[in-house]
């Protein structure tokens, strides 16, 4: 990601009008920080609406960034269009380090390549600050279902090709996602039926409706614990603490890596010193034990990268996320 954009393309043609003025004080002006920064409320949009993963992240990080500055951090959420309505908003901010975005996986990786018109370049139009959480996605199935492993349910998949099915939160959603690559990798065909969020997919899985889901670690851990949900893998890389026992999908499909991820961003041209703070104040913040341990409880993997671990992630990301968009069909308009 850039930041290195002196301007917003809003305050261009202010700026372009002002040029006689500007010429006889001998230069443009550049976005630059009053001293102390910062000096007010710091608004910390979340492009989705409260109760769900990212906001919860949102309200641990922002309190004790609030006391790490000396300044509040206020959530302010921005539902709508998958994310891109909060992600715009934030785009199009002034860049004085005083809106900053908590972007995902989904804002920043799966919408440009989902939808046919976007309001922001996930890239050019952002300057990155911190990945803060990764949190991890789990493959689920009615106990019932007679896989108990992930090979067990390629091994029925490939026996009856369409006969089974899967449940997400909904076309185009991460979790969506996480089912056609496992599609893609496993070589299988079992089908997507989408719902309207993460709940009442939960509901028809353990009723037996579906037989299997693709959902985020934190809403099917307790389905889990008391058994009315059987885990079969994490999809993330690696193991999850909060579940040790439990393997991986990639140790049956190597190369299977899928999670949601929750990262701070600002708009681009924001100052470097603003950035500096911004990132020095999350960091901190994720090392708060008591932000630590509700992180942990929810599942989520605690990061606190620098500005540069963030922009190589949503490059990459986005690498990865468009064909597998492409060879699913997913589209909206």
């Amino acid at each position: 990601m850039s930041n290195d954009l002196p301007i917003t393309r809003r305050g261009f043609g202010a700026l372009a009008g002002a040029g006689a003025a500007a010429a006889a004080l001998g230069a443009f002006p550049k976005p630059a920080l009053a001293q102390g920064y910062p000096a007010r409320v710091v608004t910390l949009i979340v492009p989705f609406a409260p109760g769900g993963s990212t906001d919860l992240v949102a309200r641990l990080v922002a309190a004790k960034m609030g006391e790490v500055l000396g300044q509040q951090v206020i959530v302010d959420n921005r539902g709508g269009a998958g994310g891109n309505l909060g992600a715009g908003v934030v785009a199009k901010a002034d860049p004085d380090g005083y809106t900053i975005l908590m972007g995902t996986v989904a804002t920043h990786a799966l919408n440009p390549a989902l939808y046919k018109k976007i309001s922001y370049d996930a890239v050019k139009d952002f300057a990155p600050i911190s990945l803060l959480v990764n949190v991890p996605n789990v493959l689920t199935v009615n106990p019932k279902f007679p896989a108990k492993t992930v090979q067990e349910l390629i091994d029925l998949a490939k026996a009856e090709p369409g006969k089974y099915a899967y449940a997400s939160s909904g076309n185009g959603s991460p979790l969506h996602l996480s089912g056609e690559l496992f599609k893609k990798l496993a070589g299988v065909d079992i089908v997507h039926i989408p719902y309207k969020g993460s709940g009442p997919a939960l509901v028809d899985v353990i009723a037996g409706q579906v037989p299997m889901q693709f959902d985020n670690m934190p809403s099917s851990t307790e389905h889990i614990k008391t058994g009315r949900l059987r885990a079969l893998g994490v999809t993330t890389a690696k193991r999850t603490a909060t579940f040790p026992d439990l393997p991986a999908i990639g140790e049956t499909l190597p190369g299977y890596d899928t999670y949601s991820w929750n990262a701070l961003f600002a708009p681009a041209g924001t100052p470097p010193e603003a950035i500096e703070k911004l990132n020095a104040a999350a960091v901190k913040a994720l090392q708060d034990e008591g932000v630590k341990a509700k992180l942990t409880d929810f599942s989520a993997e605690i990061v606190g990268s620098d500005p540069q671990v963030l922009a190589d992630l949503v490059k990459a990301e986005l690498a990865k996320w468009a064909p597998i968009v492409a060879d699913s069909g997913a589209q909206i308009d």
